[in-house]
């Protein structure tokens, strides 16, 4: 799409108004000076907010170009399928020429590293998590399990640890290798709950069901091989990062599989990438467009740490 490029830039003092964009800086718009935000200061959550068609999303746009110039990858969500176009230099308009002179830039039109993500895998690579990666505690908050289910489900989850460390071919990799082995811990109920306590049969026809829900919402697309890589959201291209970008159209009407991917996502990332405070730069940014939407019919998960 169209780049905006600046008049040549200056590095600005504490305390000092900027008239121009700093180097180390990412350009956001202008109001009666140019807005930005420093990178070192871009490991910050924000939120972009403004009525029907006023720029939200070509906002994103421009940060997501200005990240990827400095070699940051990015993720965005896109919900409604307007991110595409980053993949393609744009076309001159009169209109963004006009806005463009007013506001003292020149229009550079160049496309952006792209990979294109989708659960389905219709628009995009396939993202895969296999179920034990996802375990028992985020599958308990997607289901919106009470404790005594959640404890017959982290007993399904310790039993096939055992079973794992014993026969290296044992995987839970979808939802139906963990529907069969909850079939077959209900078989035997009777003789595990001796040594792991009760393993209530209506308990786990419960998690049954509500794997059947996740299923039919698209979760037989989701669970499976081979799984997601959080370093291949990290990848760069010369000096530019990759902008990766999640088909979400058709996600949006999943959206207990929308919740199991972002938890999943997450979770990777604060078990892959430490704490780390501020650095000179971002190791990732992540955009979710209409993010209003993310809370819709989304489960509990206010006591889940990550």
């Amino acid at each position: 799409m169209a780049k905006a490029k600046a008049a040549p830039k200056v590095e600005v003092s504490q305390g000092e108004v900027a008239t121009t964009t700093p180097d180390d800086s990412v350009y956001i718009g202008k109001s009666t000076k140019p807005e930005f935000i420093y990178l070192r200061l871009a490991n910050r959550h924000g939120l972009i907010t403004g009525a029907t068609g006023t720029g939200k999303t070509v906002t994103l746009q421009g940060l997501a170009e200005e990240f990827s110039d400095h070699g940051v990858p990015v993720f965005c969500a896109d919900v409604k399928s307007d991110l595409s176009g980053l993949a393609e230099p744009g076309q001159p308009r009169a209109r963004l020429e006009e806005r463009a002179k007013q506001i003292g830039f020149t229009n550079e039109f160049q496309g952006y590293p792209v990979i294109f993500w989708d659960v389905f895998g219709d628009k995009g690579l396939p993202i895969r998590a296999t179920v034990f990666e996802m375990g028992p505690l985020l599958l308990s908050r997607l289901m919106n399990l009470n404790d005594v289910q959640e404890g017959v489900l982290n007993i399904a989850f310790k039993i096939a640890d055992e079973e794992k460390a014993k026969n290296k071919n044992f995987q839970l990799i979808d939802l139906k290798d963990l529907q069969a082995w909850l079939e077959d811990l209900a078989a035997r109920a009777d003789e595990l709950t001796t040594k792991y306590g009760n393993i209530s049969k209506a308990s786990i026809g419960t998690i049954q069901r509500s794997l059947l829900v996740l299923e039919q919402q698209g979760g037989e697309h989701f669970f499976g091989e081979p799984p997601l890589n959080i370093n291949d959201l990290m990848k760069t291209k010369g000096r530019c990062g990759y902008i990766s970008i999640l088909a979400a159209d058709k996600l949006m009407d999943s959206p207990r599989i929308y919740a199991t991917f972002l938890l999943f996502l997450l979770s990777e990332l604060f078990e892959e990438m430490p704490e780390v405070g501020d650095l000179d730069k971002p190791k990732l940014v992540f955009f979710f467009d209409e993010a209003h939407l993310l809370f819709n019919d989304v489960p509990n998960t206010k006591s889940l740490s990550v």
